[in-house]
């Protein structure tokens, strides 16, 4: 087992090059966000979508936008509004005068990369077409399904504040992202460093440096990544802490809990790991990666009772005490 390990981290760290390539194009662009560029990359690699918070001018489009630039591949950027329907972004059937029949006309959905900018802004119909197309990966026009090509990736920005006539996302439509990132403030080194390079009339750009097939090659390596039975273990003892706190001695926790992680929190908090075992280079997953995923994975799985929300209490506390309590092996 133990040459098999070695083997796979020689492997690991020859098929992740092009990751390094990837993050030295984004630094070109974008300063600091270091946790949502590798969360994005997590999700490309598991095949999962991301779901982006934060107050404007944090950078959560340009981010987005230039991931896309480093990969060889489509990319479409729709911004939600409150009068956009679903075949704005879906497509539609358009009547031929000439035969008589109707043909399909392919709407922005149809790309790699999906930027669904202010997600928060659309009404539900058209948040539903989306998130179809997330969980189906296919499209139906008229009596033709079409398969969505991938790699397939849809990144949905929202606005924490304005919430004047936006429709938020409903918990069960949250739960198909498989991460939720909170986009911060840069520091004060960080502020000045973006005041120096954006204020100098020339915006660097990033090059692409990979393809699509090396991103699905990528995809297949990493379920090849080690996963020992303690860790599994432990990521099914975090989330089933979520549902019976008592269980696990978190008592306190019982009545701030109305729903606990689904069984898609087990599953992207190992794919999520291995992933993120793959960003470093390792051929095998470390109870760090799992807790350096897991605020992502599990915050928006997580809904408090109505008690925890007089007491301000976050899902981020509760993800927090969970982490903390479970023993780690």
């Amino acid at each position: 087992m133990e040459l098999d390990i070695l083997a796979l981290n020689e492997r690991i760290k020859s098929e992740s090059a092009f990751v390094g390539q990837i993050v030295e194009q984004i630094e070109k662009v974008i300063v600091g966000q270091k946790h949502l560029v590798e969360r994005l990359l997590v999700a490309l690699l598991c095949q999962g979508h991301v779901l982006i918070e934060g107050v404007p001018g944090l950078a959560k489009t340009l981010a987005v936008k230039t991931l896309s630039d480093t990969i060889h591949t489509g990319f479409q950027r729709l911004q939600f509004t409150p009068d956009l329907l679903p075949a704005d972004l879906v497509g539609t059937l358009i009547y031929d005068q000439k035969d008589g029949t109707f043909k399909p006309r392919k709407g922005p959905i149809f790309a790699n990369l999906i930027l669904a900018d202010e997600i928060n802004r659309a009404p539900a119909k058209v948040q539903s077409a989306l998130l179809e197309a997330m969980q189906e990966r296919q499209v139906t026009l008229g009596d033709t399904t079409y398969p969505l090509e991938e790699p397939f990736l849809v990144m949905a920005t929202q606005n924490p504040i304005e919430q004047e006539g936006t429709y938020p996302l409903p918990e069960a439509q949250v739960d198909r992202f498989m991460l939720k990132v909170i986009v911060n403030y840069p520091s004060r080194d960080e502020e000045l460093e973006i005041l120096r390079r954006m204020t100098k009339g020339e915006v660097p750009e990033a090059r692409a440096v990979t393809t699509p097939e090396q991103i699905i090659k990528a995809r297949k390596t990493i379920y090849d990544i080690y996963v020992d039975e303690k860790i599994e273990n432990y990521i099914v003892d975090i989330v089933m802490a979520t549902r019976e706190p008592s269980r696990y001695g978190l008592d306190d926790l019982g009545s701030l809990i109305d729903y606990g992680a689904s069984p898609r929190a087990s599953i992207y908090l190992t794919i999520g790991a291995k992933a993120y075992a793959f960003l470093r280079g390792r051929g095998y997953v470390t109870p760090e990666d799992i807790r350096a995923i897991g605020m992502e994975v599990l915050r928006h799985r997580i809904i408090p009772s109505y008690e925890a929300e007089a007491e301000d209490i976050t899902p981020e506390t509760l993800v927090t005490k969970v982490f903390e309590k479970i023993e780690i092996p």
